[in-house]
């Protein structure tokens, strides 16, 4: 698997990892002791970023369309997200509201 790949599926931002595990593909094993045991590196790349673009839309509540239209596409880190959340612009309160409509409105269709 290729460290791109390996970085997507577990949910950090290739960059901000070890260059070894940059520049060294994984095997499905190795891919699955990560993910069962993983070491410190990946455990406070995930605790505290910088995270990738998926991890910062869930984060906030909106979706990756929205980080885009409001050039905050861009990783971040825990901080950051948290500093946004807690004194939200106006751009970041519109579209979680947008996002939670939307998810409102499909589980009203799916129920239908």
């Amino acid at each position: 698997m290729k460290p791109r790949t390996a970085a997507k599926k577990l949910g950090i931002y290739l960059p901000a990892s070890p260059e070894e595990f940059q520049a060294t593909g994984l095997s499905h094993e190795q891919f699955i002791e990560l993910q069962a045991n993983p070491p410190e590196w990946l455990s406070e790349l995930r605790r505290t970023g910088p995270h990738p673009r998926p991890v910062v839309a869930q984060k906030l509540g909106i979706t990756i369309a929205a980080l885009k239209r409001n050039d905050m596409d861009k990783p971040l880190t825990t901080a950051d997200i948290k500093a946004l959340l807690e004194d939200q612009p106006e751009w970041l309160r519109t579209a979680r509201t947008q996002l939670a409509e939307q998810r409102e409105e499909n589980a009203k269709n799916k129920d239908a």
